[in-house]
């Protein structure tokens, strides 16, 4: 707060006082009144004007400069409300109760819409594992009846319980901190329960697997990170070239870290999409050369869910060579939080 802009507050103010003052000094020379007389009653209303704009102006300036460095500090600025103090003037009293009670308002809405989301979050869980039942049904009476229409029902299927797994991580991946059990979790444990969702798809399209060592130990849910390495091994099977399909899983322990290493030798991705890979929605030139449905949505949620548990993720690629995704696991990241 600025002294000049104080003033220019307080012009008209000033102007009234002044025409005042001029006002009782015609007065005073109209009765004769001696000049130290006249001075006296000049000045005293004049010094007095004087000393309480400057503590009024002392005032306020300490009182908004506090309330703006509260702000600043203040991370959660929706707070402001229930740290901001009770200034001695009346006007600054009245915007006191105004952002109380705006911030009432806003939480009272805030609440609203947190009912709201976390009520579809459930509709949309319950929706999620009722549908996996006639799925399941579904690949019970193909694995009885296998042949050639069943085999590709089942590979419809496969699509749809991907979608479904999709939408329930989806739903979930703003409270990820709710549901999650950080432990010290076998690598190769957990690639294998990856794998294992995708029996049926890699034996399919007959790609073949060859894996690293992977026998070691991470902080990580196990059951987020089936996830994860799930949406990058389907990834490369959808993108992968029809002859000799391959996929290389191996890891490497560092100093302070360890890179699971997923590499496949599909169509590979140009350098003009390799850095919108993990944007919401993303497609790129793939999703639309090999006409195959693509929702953008499998790396933005690995992205999304590494970020939560406080994991890395790279990829790089070469056109038409293939793609390397790299997942990195902190050593130890959890045992500090």
């Amino acid at each position: 707060m600025r002294f000049k802009s104080y003033i220019k507050d307080k012009l008209l103010l000033l102007f009234l006082i002044f025409f005042s003052i001029v006002s009782i000094e015609i007065i005073l020379l109209a009765y004769n009144i001696e000049f130290n007389v006249r001075v006296y009653v000049l000045l005293a209303p004049l010094v007095a004007t004087i000393i309480g704009l400057l503590i009024d102006f002392y005032n306020r300036k300490s009182y908004y400069d506090n309330l703006k460095k509260n702000l600043e500090d203040l991370d959660a600025k929706y707070l402001i409300p229930e740290i901001i103090g009770t200034p001695d003037f009346i006007d600054g009293k009245i915007l006191k109760e105004v952002v109380q009670d705006a911030g009432k308002s806003m939480l009272e809405n805030v609440n609203k819409y947190k009912y709201i989301q976390d009520d579809y979050k459930e509709y949309i869980e319950l929706w999620i594992h009722e549908i996996k039942i006639p799925i399941s049904a579904s690949k019970m009476i193909i694995e009885n009846n296998k042949n050639s229409v069943t085999k590709s029902i089942d590979e419809e299927l496969n699509k749809i319980e991907n979608y479904t797994e999709q939408a329930l991580f989806y739903a979930r991946s703003n409270t990820v901190e709710k549901d999650y059990v950080v432990k010290k979790s076998n690598l190769k444990e957990i690639v294998n329960q990856a794998i294992l969702k995708n029996k049926n798809i890699l034996i399919n399209t007959k790609t073949s697997l060859e894996f690293g060592d992977l026998d070691v130990e991470v902080f990580t849910d196990s059951k987020w990170t089936v996830f994860i390495i799930n949406q990058i091994i389907q990834n490369s099977i959808k993108y992968s070239k029809s002859d000799e399909r391959k996929i290389k899983i191996s890891s490497n322990t560092l100093q302070e870290s360890v890179v699971l290493y997923i590499e496949d030798n599909g169509i590979g991705i140009s350098k003009k999409d390799i850095n919108k890979v993990f944007d919401k929605g993303f497609t790129g030139e793939n999703g639309r050369i090999i006409g195959k449905k693509s929702t953008g949505i499998g790396l933005y949620l690995c992205k999304k869910l590494c970020d939560k548990l406080r994991l890395g993720i790279q990829i790089s690629s070469k056109k038409d060579k293939g793609t390397e995704v790299r997942i990195i696991f902190p050593k130890g990241s959890y045992i500090n939080m």
